[in-house]
């Protein structure tokens, strides 16, 4: 009797694999068992940058705010210890949009404080 083997399930398995390879380059997207550690080896990178992405953006904002307090005479600490006291509810992210697209408001924001 011939051996049951579940050719649907690692066809499929197999597939899944093949297209999340696309566009990869040489064998990296044409042979399976390369393919398979290429992908395996991405998605951890991306579970990993997934993370960094975070501290990573939280930094560009710090320098953001930064930047536009120094321009009006405070550093970051003042301006962020500042904020605090006075218990406004602005985030970093938000102070970053308005020290770089909006320096008039930004403005606004720091003599409110000052």
């Amino acid at each position: 009797m011939p051996r049951s083997v579940n050719a649907v399930a690692s066809r499929r398995r197999r597939k899944k694999i093949m297209n999340l390879a696309k566009g990869y380059w040489g064998s990296r997207s044409k042979v399976y068992t390369v393919a398979k550690n290429t992908v395996e080896k991405g998605l951890q990178y991306a579970y990993r940058d997934r993370k960094a992405k975070k501290r990573e953006f939280r930094g560009l904002w710090i320098q953001r705010i930064n930047a536009g307090a120094r321009q009006h005479g405070l550093s970051y600490s003042q301006l962020m210890g500042k904020l605090n006291a006075k218990q406004v509810g602005l985030n970093r992210k938000v102070l970053a949009d308005l020290a770089m697209n909006h320096p008039d408001a930004f403005k606004a924001v720091v003599d409110s404080v000052k």
